[in-house]
């Protein structure tokens, strides 16, 4: 019996977890953003009392959790990519999605710029709430890291948005390179879309405007209606 790799038949699985991971980090910061953080706490009876309720332990967390989710998603986002430039994985599709063999590299590094960030995102995936080191002549002995934990965040929605971008771009050259087929209706209006910044390759072309202007799209997609 023949199965699609994982990274076809499993993404609803890895994407529907990071869309989880994404609810209870939400529900998580709006708890912290709305709690009390003053140190010390001044109760309306008179009682001045230091505590810990400013720590970022609870934001950390969930700051790691969602970069590790968006990794994840990149990760399989690249897989698939990597699988659209394979002639011998792409169910008939040209080697790098490219009619025109020989000098012309096709999408070649665009997969290679994918897999790139993919490893950068992997690295910046460790988790900064497992590490502390002590501050304040050993009075702050244990802290979060959430800030750093926060920049890595940022950092790897960055990537996680170019490599989807990337994808994109694979993607419709290869629906395209299927026509007169059609896909669903949804589809071809993100197809529509794109081209309307990325014409379809046909000769080899410097690809780095045609992967920012993906990325960018990439933000919109979600307006798509069917």
């Amino acid at each position: 019996m023949c199965q699609d790799a994982y990274s076809l038949r499993c993404s609803p699985q890895v994407h529907g977890t990071a869309r989880d991971t994404l609810d209870h980090a939400s529900r998580v910061l709006e708890i912290e953003l709305n709690s009390a953080t003053d140190n010390p706490m001044v109760f309306p009876d008179g009682r001045v009392i230091s505590g810990g309720n400013f720590h970022g332990a609870p934001i950390a967390a969930v700051f790691d959790f969602l970069t590790i989710a968006m990794a994840d998603v990149a990760s399989i986002s690249e897989r698939r990519l990597a699988r659209l430039v394979d002639a011998s994985l792409s169910y008939g599709l040209p080697g790098f999605l490219t009619e025109n063999a020989g000098l012309n590299s096709g999408f070649m590094m665009v997969q290679v710029s994918a897999a790139a960030l993919v490893s950068e995102a992997k690295t910046l995936a460790h988790p900064a709430s497992v590490d502390s080191i002590p501050t304040s002549a050993t009075q702050e002995d244990h802290v979060s890291m959430s800030t750093w934990g926060a920049r890595k965040m940022a950092d790897v929605a960055g990537i996680l948005q170019d490599v989807l971008g990337m994808e994109y771009l694979a993607a419709a050259q290869g629906v395209e390179l299927r026509r007169p087929l059609r896909s669903s209706v949804v589809l071809e209006k993100a197809i529509s879309r794109l081209r309307e910044v990325v014409p379809h390759l046909d000769d080899d072309r410097f690809m780095a405007d045609d992967m920012a202007a993906a990325s960018r799209l990439v933000e919109t997609l979600a307006t798509i209606e069917p």
